[in-house]
This record gives structure tokens, C-alpha cells and sequence, in this order.
């Protein structure tokens, strides 16, 4: 079997056209496997959908509960026979629920790596390279510039400016699902124990983590809290809120912002970006290509980011490469599919 019969990219995402099914399809499709829960992989209105317990619990906060015809869960490691080729999901790392999927047939494996990184995060299954012959890579920093430092010492930097300056507040831009909760996880192992501030917003993914027994600790919505609460204290909150009218009920603000693209300069100044803190959840250079050799694999796509570079470096190592040039993915959107119940607060 060839590969692109097993696998091949079209108008509508990845398509397997031997087992008749999608992943991470941009548009609504019948039949559906969904890698996360971010808006730029996973959609409302397909027929079917397969995923983990994590991402399908996600997916229905995010979208409503009828954001798909059916669904069904796939735990770690568990198969399932699609159209004759076999389908299991595996941790790609990157938030609660993410994974890889690995599609086989006739004895050839692909692996969709879908977004995912090789650091440690409290928060989600760590990535677990999976052998195949084609791995399909995302290459968000797939350029050698990006080597994120380590989460842990971001963090105090964040909690040693909130101990220099105790009268004002710390707001930090985080995407609601999975950064802004990493970020509450990494300040509770840095022996942050006040109270975090959360917008609206992000108290139904933070509830959920909680449920799944990821410990944040003491996590207050923002709505209700007087003012005076605030001096000293850390607020997080989706990216898009924090040059809004929202951000002005805070005491002399801070604002920070967690993100590997915090790396770039350029993009903390344009966002007024007063404390950049490099925390991301993708691979960064060194990250993206210690996944690829790990897997073994014979040829590489990639896909969503600076492919080029990455086809560069796999050729440099015999290995054959593609950039996919699919559109559709990017930055994850940080707009509620459907509005919190505190009403944005």
C-alpha cells in the first residue's frame, strides 16, 4: 500500500481514503478523528466523531453538547477497526485529552502527530513517540530561533515580580485550554498558595481539569471580587481580554502574557506586553525534531508552521520530507464557542 492511499491531504483536512475517515477535518465531514480540543482542530457538525473521554468532554463545553451526529471515546492505546485499517490514539503532550493518531493498514503506520511537545506539563499525559514509517509533524516553531527555556523558571520570574511589586496585579494572557490551567499548576509546584484569579471565561475548562484530578488549587472567578482583593494578586485570563475594558478593574496592572511566541520581541511589544513569559505548549525546535528521529519513521510531512525549515532538516538527515501547505490550522482562537455563564467577567 502507498501512502497516500492510506493517507493524503485534501480540501477538507487529512483524508484516509482506505479507511474513509478524516482527522481534524476544517470543514464538517461525516466521519471524523480529532487529535484536541482547540478551535483550530475540532469543528461542530460532524457525522461521527472519535476522540479521547477528555477531548469529547472538552469539545461539548466548548461547542454544546450536539457539536457532532455521534461519538465515540478512545482510551490510550485502545484500537478500532475503521473500513479495515486500525485506528488507536496515543499522549502527544500537548493539553488534557490531546493526542496522536496512528492509522495502519496492510502493515504500513502513519502517525498524525496533530499539535503536541515533549515537555513536562502536570496537566496532560506526557508525549509518547509512537514507531512508524510517515509522521506527520506540526512546525508552529519549526525554526532553529525557538528554544523554549524551561517552564518552571518563567514561572518564577512571574512570581518573583508579584513579590516585588505587592500592590499590583498580575494579569496573565494564557489560552484558556490547557495553558492558563499549566500556568496554575506550574505556580502551585513554585509554592504559589494565594488564591488565583481566573476570567469567566476559563472557569468551565479549569473546572473540568479539576474533575480529572488535575490539582490547581484555590481558583476564584473574577466577577464579584471587589477591587481592593487584587493588589498582590495573580489574574489569568484569555489573551484577547486583556486590553479591554475588563483589564481596568484591576489595581495598576501588569500585564504578561505566556506563550512560546513571547520569545519573539517583536510580538510583546505589539501586544504591550509588560512581563513575556516563554511558556508554550508545542515543540519547540529542539523538541520537533528530537519527536521525529524518536519515531523512527522513513518520511516526514509537515504541516501548520514554518514547514519549510523542518522539510530542510529532514532531507539533511535522509529523510524524506513534504510540507503539506494545508490551510485551516494555526494560533489557537481564543473566542468561547459558546459564551461563559459568568458572562465574560
Amino acid at each position: 500500500m502507498r501512502p497516500e492511499d492510506l493517507l493524503c491531504p485534501s480540501p477538507k483536512g487529512l483524508y484516509s481514503p482506505a479507511g474513509d475517515f478524516y482527522v481534524d477535518a476544517t470543514r464538517a465531514v461525516p466521519r471524523c478523528v480529532i487529535t484536541h480540543g482547540h478551535s483550530d482542530h475540532a469543528r461542530a457538525g460532524h457525522g461521527h466523531v472519535l476522540a479521547t473521554r477528555e477531548t469529547l468532554d472538552i469539545m461539548a463545553l466548548r461547542l454544546g453538547e450536539t457539536f457532532a451526529g455521534g461519538t465515540q471515546a478512545l482510551r490510550y492505546g485502545e484500537s478500532v477497526t475503521l473500513n479495515g485499517v486500525t485506528v488507536s490514539l496515543h499522549p502527544a503532550g500537548h493539553v488534557l485529552g490531546s493526542a496522536q493518531v496512528r492509522i495502519e493498514k496492510d502493515g504500513l503506520v502513519i502517525v498524525v502527530s496533530g499539535d503536541y511537545k515533549d515537555a513536562a506539563d502536570p496537566t496532560c499525559a506526557p508525549f509518547e513517540p509512537v514507531r512508524c514509517h510517515v509522521f506527520v509533524s506540526e512546525a508552529t516553531f519549526g525554526l532553529p530561533v525557538f528554544r523554549h527555556p524551561d517552564a518552571a523558571a518563567e514561572t518564577d520570574k512571574l512570581l518573583s515580580s508579584v513579590r516585588i511589586f505587592p500592590e499590583r496585579t498580575h494579569i496573565v494572557g494564557a489560552y484558556s485550554l490547557g495553558k492558563a490551567q499549566r500556568m496554575m499548576a506550574l505556580m502551585r509546584a513554585a509554592g504559589h498558595a494565594a488564591p488565583i484569579y481566573v476570567h469567566g471565561a476559563l472557569t468551565a475548562i479549569t473546572d473540568y481539569y479539576a474533575s480529572r484530578g488535575i490539582a490547581l488549587g484555590e481558583i476564584v472567578p473574577v466577577k464579584g471580587v471587589p477591587k481592593s482583593a487584587f493588589a498582590g494578586a495573580v489574574v489569568i485570563a484569555p489573551p484577547h481580554c486583556m486590553t479591554d475594558l475588563w483589564a481596568r478593574h484591576f489595581a495598576d496592572p501588569i500585564t504578561c502574557f505566556a506563550s512560546g511566541w513571547m520569545r519573539v520581541r517583536a510580538r510583546a511589544r505589539q501586544r504591550g506586553v509588560e512581563l513575556p513569559l516563554v511558556v508554550s505548549d508545542h515543540a519547540d525546535w529542539d523538541g520537533l525534531t528530537a519527536s521525529i528521529r524518536a519515531t523512527g519513521c522513513e518520511e516526514v510531512w509537515v504541516t501548520h508552521g514554518a514547514e519549510d525549515a523542518l522539510v530542510h532538516w529532514a532531507h539533511t538527515r535522509q529523510l524524506r520530507a513534504l510540507p503539506l501547505h494545508m490551510v485551516g490550522y494555526g494560533e489557537e482562537d481564543e473566542e468561547p464557542a459558546v459564551p461563559a455563564p459568568e458572562g465574560g467577567a
